[in-house]
């Protein structure tokens, strides 16, 4: 629980004809830079060979909203910034407070040039209808064309326009994601802005430990994308390691703490320091996801889940393999 606000703030929403709703608000960390970022977020994207629907999206971001959730993670690259958009300016005009949302979106690969970041962010900010975005990350380090040949812009160069963005006030903090720490410590040498966020890869097989220990150090918050990983029989991939969410050992962590296995993935992520990324478009799975908050697991409990790590990326890219800036593991 550390670094986690002490107390869960508790806001009263309006009353129906069915008597009040009171949603728990996820407590919130501390950035380097001194903003408040809350420890969970709803994830919106939908898989790469998803097409989004009208309203799905725009859907499931008014449940999470509803049930509590503060923070709202996007991309330029998930093509739904503006379903995003218009569930939070509906919940603005039902009374929630722009300063109360955190909104995190991404700068694709096609934009890494230093001037191109800018208009990038303006034009995400056009699709979510704000001024101003909470959290603005460079996607990836690998920077690619719209006909799809690689561009070669150093990822310093682009951190560049990242750092014009946030003096502009278009960006209140800028992060990374998917970089190592090598890449990481690239941008620290330079003497340049640190980033305040990680966003990788974070779940039960890829628990990256070493990765966690060196944010923890330069003290740069990580954001858990896929924190399910393989859990569900209809998102494993042929060959992906154990656990399956029918797995004996999570069922009875589970049961001893009254949660599901879903919300015991998450929770282990919150001990390890992760600010995990559930995404659904089930509004009971929405609600339940965030409910993590008010339980801990026991030292026997994390050894279990710590021993399912196998260093498996769900997320490899093999694509980007040769690229340069290509961030992770080549063997």
């Amino acid at each position: 629980m550390k670094g986690l606000s002490s107390v869960f703030v508790l806001v009263i929403t309006i009353f129906s004809a069915y008597g009040a709703s009171i949603p728990t608000i996820v407590p919130t960390l501390k950035l380097h830079d001194g903003r408040d970022i809350p420890a969970l977020a709803l994830g919106t994207w939908l898989g790469n060979n998803t097409k989004p629907g009208a309203s799905e999206v725009e859907q499931a971001v008014s449940w999470a909203i509803a049930a509590g959730y503060r923070h709202i993670d996007t991309a330029f690259a998930y093509r739904i910034e503006d379903q995003v958009g218009r569930a939070v300016a509906k919940k603005i005009s039902e009374g929630v407070k722009r300063e109360e949302l955190f909104i995190t979106t991404k700068l694709w690969n096609s934009e890494h040039a230093r001037e191109a970041v800018v208009p990038a962010l303006r034009q995400s900010l056009s699709n979510l209808g704000l001024e101003y975005v909470d959290l603005y990350l460079i996607h990836w380090p690998v920077g690619q064309f719209l006909n799809q040949t690689y561009d070669y812009t150093d990822y310093l160069d682009t951190w560049h326009g990242m750092v014009e963005a946030k003096t502009l006030g278009l960006a209140k903090s800028i992060g990374v994601s998917n970089f190592n720490q090598q890449q990481i410590d690239r941008i620290l040498e330079h003497g340049l802005e640190k980033p305040t966020v990680l966003q990788v890869e974070i779940n039960l097989n890829l628990q990256q430990p070493d990765l966690l220990a060196y944010c923890a150090r330069q003290d740069i918050r990580v954001m858990g994308y896929t924190p399910f990983g393989s859990l569900f029989y209809s998102k494993a991939q042929p060959g992906a390691p154990p656990p399956r969410v029918d797995d004996p050992a999570l069922v009875e962590i589970a049961k001893r703490h009254n949660k599901t296995v879903p919300q015991i993935a998450l929770r282990y992520l919150v001990e390890l320091g992760v600010i995990p990324i559930p995404k659904s478009l089930t509004k009971s799975r929405i609600e339940q996801n965030h409910l993590v908050f008010d339980f801990q697991l026991t030292e026997q409990e994390k050894a279990t889940l710590k021993a399912f790590d196998r260093n498996y990326r769900t997320i490899p890219q093999l694509k980007w393999l040769d690229h340069p800036y290509y961030p992770f593991e080549k063997n």
